[in-house]
């Protein structure tokens, strides 16, 4: 073997070899997920001896080229007096090495922009590239699957967020020599087997112990739940009005704010397509001038996809035209960048010596356009408001499902409310400032895309100054309101200085700005979703069956507080539960096999944790996959090449590799349905997301449940958000076999819930109730 040694002097690597001290010959230590350890000691016996430096570059590696470790020296030698030679003290230098990835520890992650629709594997790469580009290669990192979301953390370390997304993704990885592969875990798999004339019985010792559950509770984040609607009625005075319950609120924050302070696009944020070199940023703008005169030619994208799930703030700009121009600005797009696949946009056309602004939607042109003004600006805003809070399932992996086979992931089908609104400032006229905005368009789209595609700039030939672009996750909740005989328009929810018109406020409560007063009998509808804690029971009656023994029924019960990946939902909860499930069937077994490195499992050259061994040992009932954990290899000969490798392993039962759990615990554990573990995912109707107040009277409330009955079932009402199900009449408003139904009115402020069932036997139920709250004059 060889130890080098470059203590980046100029002089290059080193060969240390011949000063290993025979007595502390290198150790490694491998561990899942984490950086490699080397210790080794060195003793200055030649006149040339250079004691190595901190932070310099050490390999340990066979004859044939073969790395056993590569990595980097994170501290000074410690020193250790041995005694006295020809000329003077001796001195044994005891250096401890971490592996290739050090370099990315010592740097601080950019603020990025979460991680959606993104593979593990991409996730991974995008981090490595973000804090050193170029340095690691990145061709052995595998995609995996798709995580639902993860959102980088400055505050953690490169090495915490690659564990968190090797958990998500089940898979593992490592580095060696600047190069970094990740891959499931399991990929390689050796077989470990007693019978094999290699295997060492001496050094092999396993534990089995119980590892059956049957009975599994998950507790999750807290969740949406109620697709609520709060109907007040204005009277032109009051300004605040309460809801009934607090909205669910994804995060509600700022993803970027981008001032183009720099002298060129920030390149974690920004993709540019810009062929004519029409891109340019300079006095804290973006500087569009020109373009290809090709759709798709000159385009400015952000480097992450939106997801179009609760509600999305994106403002393109400060827009300040120059010349007459022909684009698309804030366009989201399907698939690729193109006028015909724009969901929606801000289409702009020449029109004389000015330009036209015009609503894009599916790809047509839509409403009226607005003429510019010379010297004046344009805060162009798409606002997204989605039935839906996140639109994709989180994923579960387990041994039975492993990445590419995860339990759920399933895409979440919405329609999406679409406003695009322009507000007009003449810098001249300083009320404009707070001026209502121009709604171009407000509507519909059925179907729409999970995720899309957001390009600031498609330009064709672009003349303008953008100022700002700002990308918000705003409240969760949609404000309409509609003047007597009159359509509903969305009233625009955030601050008064980009042209909104109410707030949601801490009550919670529904703030007017005192210029947008609801006008007398105004009706004014709240759409939100309402909270709780996700929570999922998933039984397996069969194994309860088998394992019932006189007074023992079988139940072998669990609860699990999952952090990693997070169950945002119920429905996650189930996925996690039948994934912790897969693994508990029976015995779990961990151990470990202490082996010389001529003779590893399988004829290896090497073992690194995250591979797989297929443990065979009869003699000890034994038969079992497991996954290494741990590899230590200590070198014994360094001239012949002999290594001891201890390799400690354990199979998912014993510890799962999917998930991270923690100890947290609710302040009250609510009580939740148990689910046969066959039932899974086909145990609920649709939620009444459609659901809606028709009409109301002095005595009656009129309501459309937004789709027709199901068969041999109907529409459950209820005064309050239990109970449900045949057998409870205690707080039942009524049973309907009809999409439009009545209800009593009994006070001026109401609030009853909805849920759909069928005709089974017992019948099934909406997941989620659709609650309907009426605050209404009794005149």
């Amino acid at each position: 073997m060889q130890l080098q040694i470059d203590n980046l002097d100029g002089a290059g690597a080193r060969d240390y070899t011949a000063a290993i001290d025979s007595a502390r010959l290198p150790q490694v230590v491998r561990k899942l997920n984490q950086a490699a350890q080397m210790k080794v000691s060195l003793t200055a016996t030649s006149p040339g001896f250079v004691a190595p430096a901190s932070g310099a570059r050490i390999t340990l590696n066979k004859a044939n080229g073969q790395f056993i470790f590569t990595g980097y020296l994170t501290a000074a030698p410690e020193l250790d007096f041995v005694g006295w030679g020809e000329r003077g003290a001796i001195y044994r230098y005891n250096l401890q090495a971490a592996s290739d990835e050090v370099l990315l520890e010592r740097k601080r992650l950019p603020q990025l922009a979460p991680f959606v629709e993104r593979s593990a594997g991409s996730a991974l790469r995008q981090l490595t590239e973000d804090l050193m580009p170029g340095v690691f290669d990145t061709s052995g990192v595998q995609d995996g699957d798709a995580l639902a979301e993860y959102a980088p953390d400055p505050q953690k370390s490169w090495a915490q967020q690659a564990t968190e997304i090797g958990i998500e993704g089940r898979a593992s990885y490592r580095v060696m020599d600047g190069a970094m592969s990740f891959a499931p875990v399991g990929t390689a798999s050796w077989a470990l087997n007693e019978t094999d004339v290699m295997f060492e019985p001496e050094g092999l010792k396993v534990q089995p112990s119980d590892g059956l559950i049957n009975d599994v509770t998950v507790i999750g984040e807290v969740e949406p739940q109620d697709y609520v609607k709060d109907y007040f009625v204005g009277d032109g005075l009051t300004l605040k009005f309460y809801l009934s319950q607090t909205p669910f609120t994804k995060s509600s924050h700022t993803v970027f704010d981008e001032e183009y302070a720099g002298a060129a696009l920030d390149a974690t944020r920004w993709t540019v397509s810009d062929p004519s070199a029409a891109v340019s940023v300079s006095g804290g703008k973006l500087q569009m001038a020109g373009g290809t005169g090709a759709d798709g030619g000159t385009t400015v994208e952000f480097v992450e996809k939106v997801e179009m799930g609760a509600a999305v703030v994106l403002q393109h700009g400060n827009v300040t035209f120059s010349a007459p121009s022909s684009a698309v600005l804030g366009g989201l797009y399907a698939g690729a960048v193109s006028i015909g696949g724009c969901l929606a946009g801000f289409e702009v056309t020449p029109n004389g010596t000015e330009s036209n602004i015009q609503a894009l939607v599916n790809g047509l042109a839509a409403g009226t356009p607005m003429t510019t003004t010379s010297g004046h600006q344009y805060v162009l805003s798409t606002r997204l408001y989605s039935e839906e809070i996140y639109r994709r399932q989180q994923t579960f992996h387990s041994s039975a499902h492993p990445a590419g086979s995860g339990r759920g992931g399933a895409e979440v089908a919405a329609n999406v409310r679409v406003i695009l609104e322009v507000h007009e400032i003449d810098p001249e006229n300083p009320p404009t400032q707070v001026a209502p905005s121009t709604v171009l368009y407000d509507g519909v789209i059925s179907g729409a895309p999970d995720f899309c595609t957001y390009a600031l700039v498609n330009a064709a030939n672009l003349q303008c100054a953008i100022a700002f672009t700002r990308f918000i996750e705003a409240p969760d909740t949609e404000v309409r309101s509609a003047l007597p005989d009159q359509q509903y328009r969305t009233r625009l929810v955030g601050a008064l200085s980009d042209g909104a018109e109410c707030n949601i406020v801490s009550g919670p409560a529904l703030d007017f700005f005192t210029a947008y007063v609801p006008a007398p009998n105004e009706a004014i509808e709240v759409r939100y979703r309402g909270q709780g804690r996700a929570l999922a029971r998933v039984t397996d009656p069969a194994s309860m069956a088998a394992q019932a023994h006189g007074s023992d029924d079988g139940v072998r019960s669990a609860l699990r507080h999952v952090k990693l990946p997070a169950a945002r939902t119920a429905m996650d909860c189930e996925n996690a539960a039948l994934a912790v499930m897969d693994d508990a069937a029976g015995t779990a077994w961990t151990g470990e096999y202490a082996v010389w490195s001529d003779f590893l499992p399988g004829g290896a050259a090497d073992i690194f944790p995250g591979d797989a061994l297929q443990v065979s040992a009869g003699s000890r009932g034994a038969a079992f996959t497991a996954i290494a954990r741990e590899v230590d290899v200590t070198v014994k000969e360094l001239a012949a090449e002999h290594s001891r490798y201890t390799i400690r392993f354990a199979d998912d039962a014993a510890t799962p590799l999917g998930f991270e759990f923690e100890a947290a615990k609710i302040a009250s554990l609510p009580d939740v349905t148990p689910q046969i573990n066959t039932q899974v995912g086909s145990l609920f109707l649709d939620s009444l997301e459609a659901a809606e107040v028709t009409q109301v009277t002095s005595t009656t409330i009129s309501v459309d449940a937004g789709t027709t009955a199901p068969s041999g079932g109907g529409f459950e009402v209820r005064w309050s958000d239990a109970g449900w199900g045949m057998e409870n009449d205690r707080n039942l408003a009524g049973r309907f076999a009809t999409e439009a139904f009545t209800i009593p009115r009994l006070s001026r402020t109401q609030t009853f819930y909805v849920r759909q069932y069928d005709g089974s036997v017992p019948p099934k139920y909406s997941r989620y109730s659709a609650s309907l709250h009426v605050d209404y004059p009794l005149s």
